[in-house]
């Protein structure tokens, strides 16, 4: 039996990043990994995703070199390759992880970690043998989430894809469809797009990316009209049949039909990876598919604690994403070790999605700040008005920015355009230190920069601005 002071769960960026500060904090620290280091993020999700996306954004240029006095022979492109160097990027982050495991001396250990009734683990290969029991005076899960399945539909990755089959197609399909249009459903749609793909997007919500302040996702939509991708909202997913090769989706609601397609993708969610992890035999309470933890990340039993997809705190929801599992991370070792650790807010995440055009977000959207009574001045500046923007041929979006009329508090940031995700990051900062209008109008941005946007929104909101 090895014993250790803090043991994680899974790899995934929660678990890598839990254990690296826990060496860092001097603890005696193992992580057990079933699969690859670093987890579904690093392999299947956000990095190799991202450079998926880098291949269609270069394709999508190359369509349209010509605006830029370029002359380009040749727009054929090579799709195994492609989804090569997606694998290539996700390797090398898989490497460098494994890095960061010896460079911190955190002991890995390869098998499927499963608490005993004393708190113990017990570590089985793939054939579900015992391999190792590991003893330890502190454990944090961070097994992450799989995708949600439609009742009665399931993955084969050949025709009905998740996330993960959707990378690893060897070639373009002629016809796509996609249910739900989170990040991952709109980011998948853009991809397949760029390479000739006729893709259909179904959304049982209102509008596409719902949790996004509506009139910014009314732009992605209008955008993704230009590239001849189908939207359709307030439609439900009946059934998903193959037959013959094809694929057939019924759908019902604002369109009723039954849509042909070569394969599906199923992007509605995910759910938490809490089965075969021993938690009813260590008595953990879980609550909807996922562990119940305090702010402290603890669960209700002694010494046991979870962050992540998998985790979710005193029973109310929080969002789904890589950044927050590593905030949790880091919040989550440093007080097992005592120290002064603040709670997250979790009302200063920014969300992501990496379409073109891109989406950036932090805070209430305009529909959740009346909801909540505030009265609102509101800020908005198209990238069209930008200069950087216009000498980029990237015009398409805005920066919308949402303040509390009385006290001038930033309540919510929206952005979508060119470089959305990169530019949210100092609207968060703003927002987590409590910033007003004022301070981001009295701040000198560079020249000619897309973050001019940003201020130029927050002086459309108190009367201000110059370029508009």
């Amino acid at each position: 039996m090895q014993e250790f002071d803090l043991t994680v769960i899974g790899s995934g960026p929660g678990g890598y990043t839990a254990a690296i500060r826990a060496a860092q904090l001097g603890f005696k620290t193992a992580i057990i990994e079933r699969d690859r280091l670093g987890g579904v993020c690093l392999n299947w999700g956000c990095i190799p995703t991202k450079a998926l996306i880098k291949s269609a954004e270069m394709m999508y240029k190359t369509k349209h070199m010509s605006e830029y006095g370029i002359n380009v022979e040749g727009k054929g492109f090579d799709f195994p390759k492609i989804i090569q160097r997606s694998r290539k990027v996700a390797e090398a982050s898989e490497k460098g992880v494994q890095f960061l495991m010896k460079k911190n001396k955190i002991t890995v250990i390869n098998g499927k970690g499963e608490f005993n009734a004393d708190k113990t683990i017990a570590v089985k290969d793939k054939d579900g043998n015992v391999i190792e029991t590991v003893k330890s005076k502190h454990t944090i899960v961070a097994t992450g989430a799989r995708a949600k399945i439609i009742p009665g539909i399931k993955f084969d990755e050949k025709k009905i894809l998740s996330a993960t089959g959707a990378m690893l197609l060897q070639e373009a399909p002629a016809k796509m469809t996609i249910v739900g249009s989170g990040a991952i459903g709109m980011e998948f749609a853009y991809f397949y797009s760029a390479f000739g793909t006729e893709v259909t997007v179904i959304e049982m919500l209102p509008q596409i990316l719902p949790v996004e302040d509506k009139e910014i996702s009314d732009v992605v939509a209008r955008e993704f009209k230009k590239y001849g991708i189908k939207v359709y909202t307030d439609t439900k997913t009946e059934s998903v049949e193959i037959k013959d090769g094809k694929v057939f989706t019924k759908v019902s609601g604002k369109l009723n039909d039954t849509l042909e397609s070569d394969v599906v993708l199923l992007a509605i969610g995910v759910t938490g990876n809490i089965e075969n992890l021993g938690l009813e035999k260590a008595g953990v309470q879980l609550f909807r598919n996922s562990i119940n933890v305090d702010t402290n990340y603890k669960t209700n039993v002694d010494g046991i604690y979870a962050i992540g997809d998998v985790a979710i705190v005193n029973e109310k929801p929080k969002p789904w994403l890589a950044h927050v599992a590593s905030a949790e991370a880091v919040n989550c070792v440093e007080k097992i070790k005592g120290h002064e650790a603040g709670d997250i807010d979790y009302g200063t995440i920014p969300g992501c999605t990496y379409c073109n055009p891109q989406v950036a977000s932090v805070g209430l959207t305009e529909e959740k700040a009346k909801a909540a009574g505030y009265k609102l001045k509101i800020g908005k500046f198209p990238f069209s008005a930008n200069g950087k923007s216009r000498a980029a041929g990237e015009t398409a979006g805005l920066v919308k920015l949402i303040f509390d009329e009385e006290y001038g508090e930033l309540l919510g940031a929206h952005i979508v355009g060119a470089e959305a995700t990169e530019l949210i990051g100092e609207l968060v900062m703003v927002k987590s230190l409590d910033g007003v209008g004022e301070s981001i109008i009295k701040t000198i941005h560079a020249h000619p920069t897309l973050s001019e946007s940003i201020l130029e929104a927050a002086g459309v909101a108190y009367g201000e601005a110059i370029n508009i």
